[in-house]
């Protein structure tokens, strides 16, 4: 029974079978051929016998493994390695067929190659998951031909795994990578002139040719005999928080990956650059209730935490309580602190009903509102129009284009900071305002 679920015929042997069906045909008319279609039959058996033998005699022919790392990185290409060893003595053709996790609706992979004799075959292929959570790979199954390619020999490794999706890490040590380089501005972050005095007091020290003389400490100078002057450094330790809004308006999708999706690969990279940066960092996320909440750290090692936490943020399908919101970080986030709220608004009249609570939270703290740019209108209105219908699309479009304007300037009337973004810019949109706030010592 074990023999039979491993073989398989090959495409070849239905090929032989017809030509001869048609030989066997055509010897109604021409009877010479009737003796030759049934030594192609008894040539078939005793070839297809043989492939059989050949395939068969060595017990485990094929070894194969799937290599996987220990989680893939929401919204990235992951690499899967696979290793096919041939232990036969003979060059096998084979084609390879992984059970890749549903999520990715993949029903169509196969990998074909051939191995030579005592060799192995190495490759690797990507996949991008679009959603976080647990993803489970199925068996592996090789299939192995000779080169008479009559039948074929089923191996299936036992390769059932299970992977997490967690949010952006390779976004995360892309964004890292590049701030330790310098090269922040090759994918699109500012570098923003300092303006004034914005620094913390670090020591006094004796005056060179070149410090800045608006620094001179004339006490010290008195004292020493000599010109001092007062050195600062960067403010460090500046508690920030990313609060992000969990409820429907959340769910919407762009190029796959939902609105939540996007702030949770945000919050990681930021978190990780405030971190590197010394200042303090925590999250909050929130719908009807408040579902998580993290108080701010400076540990280097604090950016685990936070990625566990975002690895379980779900979108709520209801709407959010700005209101609950305000009065949670009131009693919880005694400080004031640099507040990034990641949340949508589709319409003015949503902004103005939350926009009290808003008002509530900057008059302690520095609160800055990202929202999203709908990029699907931007395609509609950017398309020529061909007819009427079209026309009245465009205009309502443009009208709801407008009013993200809108509430940006109704935002900033109310000194709330604001960041309208397309979803795919929102990192580099968000580490921007980090910078432009921490140049203008507005914490």
């Amino acid at each position: 029974m074990k023999f039979l679920k491993s073989l398989y015929l090959s495409s070849r042997v239905f090929y032989i079978l017809t030509a001869i069906s048609t030989l066997f045909l055509l010897s109604y008319w021409f009877t010479g051929l009737y003796p030759i279609a049934w030594l192609l039959v008894w040539g078939l058996f005793i070839t297809f016998l043989f492939d059989i033998v050949i395939l068969y005699n060595t017990k485990n022919g094929i070894d194969a493994s799937r290599i996987l790392p220990d989680k893939f990185s929401n919204s990235d290409f992951n690499a899967v390695p696979v290793r096919v060893k041939n232990n036969y003595s003979f060059t096998a053709r084979i084609e390879i067929i992984d059970e890749i996790p549903v999520q990715f609706q993949k029903r169509d992979f196969i990998k074909t190659g051939t191995i030579p004799a005592k060799s192995v075959f190495d490759f690797e292929y990507s996949l991008r998951p679009v959603k976080r959570g647990e993803y489970v790979f199925g068996n592996l199954h090789i299939y192995t031909m000779t080169r008479l390619g009559l039948v074929k020999k089923r191996y299936s490794f036992d390769k059932s795994a299970m992977v997490k999706v967690y949010p952006s890490f390779i976004q995360m040590k892309k964004y890292d990578f590049l701030a330790i380089d310098n090269k922040l501005t090759q994918i699109g972050l500012k570098k923003i002139r300092r303006i004034g005095h914005t620094m913390e007091f670090e020591q006094i020290k004796e005056y060179v040719i070149g410090d800045d003389v608006r620094t001179i400490n004339w006490k010290a100078t008195a004292k020493h005999g000599n010109l001092m002057i007062n050195q600062f450094q960067d403010e460090k330790s500046q508690p920030i928080y990313s609060i992000i809004d969990a409820s429907r308006v959340m769910k919407m999708p762009f190029n796959e990956l939902s609105l939540l999706d996007y702030a949770v690969n945000s919050t990681l990279a930021f978190s990780n650059i405030a971190l590197k940066k010394h200042d303090k960092v925590g999250m909050l996320t929130f719908s009807n209730i408040v579902n998580d909440f993290l108080p701010d750290s400076g540990k280097k090692t604090y950016i685990n935490n936070i990625s566990e936490t975002l690895y379980n943020v779900k979108t709520q399908f209801l709407d959010s309580d700005f209101g609950l919101l305000y009065a949670h970080v009131k009693r919880q986030i005694t400080h004031r602190s640099l507040l990034l709220l990641y949340t949508n608004f589709e319409h003015i009249s949503s902004l103005k009903r939350q926009l009290p609570y808003l008002q509530a939270l900057a008059k302690k703290h520095l609160l800055v509102v990202i929202f999203f740019e709908n990029t699907e209108l931007d395609n509609l209105i950017h398309k020529k129009a061909e007819d009427l219908q079209t026309i009245y699309d465009q205009t309502i479009a443009q009208q709801f284009a407008y009013d993200k304007k809108v509430m940006v300037k109704e935002l900033q009337k109310h000194g709330i900071q604001t960041v309208l973004t397309a979803p795919e810019d929102l990192t580099v949109n968000t580490i921007n305002k980090y910078l432009e706030i921490k140049a203008r010592g507005l914490l």
